[in-house]
């Protein structure tokens, strides 16, 4: 690009100055012989005047020693038919000089028509002629032009010079800023080469260059030609980091899909395992182990694979986003009856409610799913603290949302489990083995924050060595007002 913007420049600068060189050369050689074409015919309007004196003498040039004359002015007398009759030249301090033969044959031609001629006469050089009559004088005079010449041929010299000149300063001024206004270009071609070099089909962000501040500035191309390759950067950048993320969570997705494959089929396995063994042992014979005893060992746990399947299941059809049933849903009765139902079950715990309402407590949802949530989380906290334990339910209802938290005071959740709680088959004990007989199979917190979800809410936890809360923020109906409760809106049940 540098050599092409050159070569135009150069070829551009060389056009213009030879046009203004050729029309100064032709301007001046129209203003002098303009001039010269003046004097000519003053000087043949003189001769004709002096020639008019004597118009019988045909071959009289007796003017031609009348003073004024200037040095080189060739004079002659014409015949009727346009012959020379007689030509001579003025000399500088010298009498008029006859043409020779050769000289005067040189002037044949040209008629007394008051026209101006330029003939080449040999050893006298160019000249300006013009021929006039009057009465039957006819006179040509003529001067000569090694002047005009001389000056437009110094003229033609000088302007080459000059141009040559100024040609060979211009070119290397244009060279220099040519390379120096191209310079942020050359730096944006650097680098997108050092980006074409990245190891981009790896999909790895490494940091790629980017073409420095100062040569994207928008008001000039290379800058604009700057600018746009830096938001290419920035778009293969963000482009590469969503693959990357992508694949990370596909990535993760299939980990834990392995993952939950080999847990759902040793949950299954272990119930399968035991009825089958039952089973074995009832074909052996009654004497290896009493009928009763087995029967209630496989009833228990087929209802433990149903229960297990049916979780299986319900996560299943949450996951595709089938409708659930939808029906207006009061969260403090609900919850109430599940802390009754927790009382009952862990008598052990100190189980609590806690009613604090500005609203009523009414959401729009599936009523046994959402019992299923805080009957979750009730069952969560009575399995996983010690006896004692106090057990909190809290129901709140305020500005369009309700709030139902579950908080407990016992050992809390390990941090390196919160990230994962809400995951399937998440269990404190990492291995498969339970570590204590209530211990489920680890889709209980699962199954919570897929309801919630599937009713437009979030679960979320917060744990640390005497206090775990979860909390499901569900929003209210908003059609029914403060006006239609039928309880105290703070309320504290032990």
């Amino acid at each position: 690009m540098r050599t092409r913007l050159l070569v135009f420049i150069s070829v551009v600068l060389v056009a213009v100055c030879a046009v203004m060189a050729l029309t100064t050369v032709f301007a001046q050689r129209a203003y002098l012989l303009g001039n010269l074409d003046d004097r000519v015919t003053n000087a043949a309007e003189r001769s004709l005047g002096g020639a008019s004196l004597h118009p019988d003498l045909t071959q009289d040039l007796t003017f031609l020693n009348e003073s004024g004359h200037p040095a080189g002015m060739l004079a002659a007398r014409l015949g009727a038919d346009g012959t020379v009759l007689a030509a001579a030249t003025v000399g500088q301090d010298a009498p008029p000089q006859n043409l020779s033969a050769t000289q005067i044959a040189s002037l044949k031609g040209i008629e007394a028509d008051g026209g101006l001629h330029t003939r080449t006469v040999p050893g006298l050089g160019t000249y300006r002629f013009t021929a006039l009559g009057n009465n039957g004088v006819r006179v040509l005079t003529g001067l000569p032009m090694d002047d005009v010449q001389d000056m437009i041929g110094g003229l033609v010299v000088v302007e080459a010079v000059v141009a040559a000149a100024g040609l060979t300063v211009a070119g290397c001024v244009c060279a220099v800023v040519i390379r120096r206004q191209l310079r942020p270009l050359g730096r944006v071609a650097a680098t997108a080469v050092e980006v074409s070099h990245a190891p981009l089909c790896r999909g790895e962000v490494t940091g790629l260059t980017r073409v420095p501040e100062r040569d994207t500035d928008p008001g000039s191309e290379a800058g604009q030609v700057g600018a746009a390759l830096n938001r290419m950067i920035d778009h293969v950048e963000s482009s590469l980091a969503e693959r990357q993320r992508s694949e990370e969570r596909m990535r993760r997705s299939e980990e834990r899909m392995r993952r939950f494959l080999a847990d759902a089929s040793h949950e299954l396995r272990t119930p399968l395992a035991s009825i089958a063994g039952y089973a074995e042992l009832m074909n052996r014979g009654t004497d290896r182990i009493e009928p009763g005893l087995a029967w209630r060992r496989v009833t228990a746990e087929s209802a433990r694979m149903t229960g297990l399947v049916e979780d299986l299941l319900l996560l299943a059809r949450l996951d595709e986003g089938r409708p659930l049933q939808s029906a207006e849903v009061d969260l403090a009765a609900l919850v109430a009856e599940a802390v009754w139902d927790a009382r009952a079950a862990g008598s052990g715990h100190d189980w609590q409610l806690e009613l604090c309402l500005d609203e009523a407590p009414l959401v729009l949802g599936d009523e046994a799913r959402l019992h299923q949530v805080v009957a979750n989380l009730l069952a969560n906290a009575r399995v996983h603290t010690p006896v004692g334990t106090s057990v909190v339910a809290v129901v709140e209802a305020g500005r369009g949302m309700c709030a139902v938290r579950v908080r407990d005071d016992g050992p809390g959740i390990p941090p390196d489990l919160l990230p994962t709680v809400f995951e399937r088959f998440t269990r404190a004990d990492a291995s498969r083995a339970r570590a204590t007989a209530g211990s489920g199979a680890g889709l209980g917190l699962a199954i919570v924050a897929a309801i919630t979800a599937a009713h437009g809410g979030h679960i979320d936890v917060h744990s640390e060595p005497g206090r775990t809360e979860f909390t499901v923020e569900l929003p209210l109906t908003g059609d029914t007002g403060a006006d239609t409760l039928t309880w105290s809106p703070r309320v504290s049940v032990r």
